[in-house]
């Protein structure tokens, strides 16, 4: 390995734990939107006020819950089924990646995200994480159609 290569690889380590030290810690949701690439329309998934969180620990763990607006108790299955379209919640291994995060998915609210990676870009501005995800078909929306979501986190105040 070139002198160069050794440089850029420690260079790209360095970035790396960089933007891993500044997700350390715990994120409230501010917004999530969802475009479909087709139409280039913006889906209402999580409505106006969705809630949330997102924890990353120091030993490269994440979990996800992140819920829509407007919420209720269900008081039967459709309810229950409906539920499920504004909510994503997974937990997983992470690793940074230039500037991604890649989660290694171990369990989810979706099975079928069990056992895959799934792969954010993230840009990270002061208190808040600006979220971007990939094309993808999401369980919950665009009826199998390609979507993404933008997504902003600002980092949780702690309570005296």
């Amino acid at each position: 390995m070139a002198i160069q290569d050794v440089v850029q690889h420690s260079h790209a380590e360095v970035e790396n734990e960089e933007l891993k030290q500044q997700l350390i810690g715990t994120w409230e949701l501010v917004s999530y939107r969802v475009e479909e690439k087709e139409s280039g329309a913006f889906i209402n998934a999580m409505g106006p006020a969705p809630r949330g969180r997102v924890i990353f620990t120091p030993d490269g763990w994440v979990a996800f819950n992140l819920e829509g607006s407007h919420r209720h108790p269900a008081t039967n299955d459709e309810d229950r089924a409906h539920l499920m379209k504004t909510l994503v919640a997974y937990i997983g291994r992470y690793r940074v990646e230039g500037n991604q995060w890649i989660t290694s998915v171990q369990t989810a609210w979706a099975p079928e995200w069990v056992g895959t990676e799934q792969r954010r870009t993230v840009t990270v501005t002061g208190e808040y994480a600006d979220v971007l995800t990939p094309w993808r078909k999401m369980p919950n929306w665009a009826a199998g159609r390609l979507s993404r979501s933008i997504i902003r986190f600002r980092r949780a105040t702690v309570a005296p």
